[in-house]
């Protein structure tokens, strides 16, 4: 698994693309990466599989009707892993002075997640 944290004047495609780039070594066995609907569009996929020599697509989870419930298979993978977060009460607002200690908190909240299911 790979975090990467970015500044609030990064916008969400670039911050993705600097992360790939950031884990590159660590992601060579990506076969597939799963997005939401902010970064469906053919410049971002072809950048991404720029970056993951391995990766076969990119695909765009997106809900298909405003205002209605429905469950769909791959865009709870990452819902569910920010509601995760949001359980930590230093990750709830992003207040952090330095990049580095955000990352810290978040690699923190996820290692007491496993602990506490092992």
């Amino acid at each position: 698994h790979a975090i990467s944290v970015t500044t609030a004047n990064i916008t969400a495609r670039k911050g993705a693309l600097q992360a790939l780039a950031h884990n590159k070594a660590r992601l060579d066995c990506v076969q597939k990466l799963l997005v939401d609907a902010g970064y469906q569009g053919a410049p971002f996929a072809q950048a991404a599989t720029d970056f993951l020599v391995a990766c076969t697509e990119v695909e765009v989870a997106k809900r298909d009707q405003l205002h209605t419930f429905a469950v769909l298979p791959t865009r709870w993978i990452a819902e569910r892993s920010f509601a995760w977060l949001e359980k930590n009460r230093r990750l709830r607002k992003n207040c952090e002075r330095w990049l580095n200690t955000s990352l810290q908190f978040i690699h923190l909240a996820f290692i007491g997640l496993l602990l506490r299911r092992s």
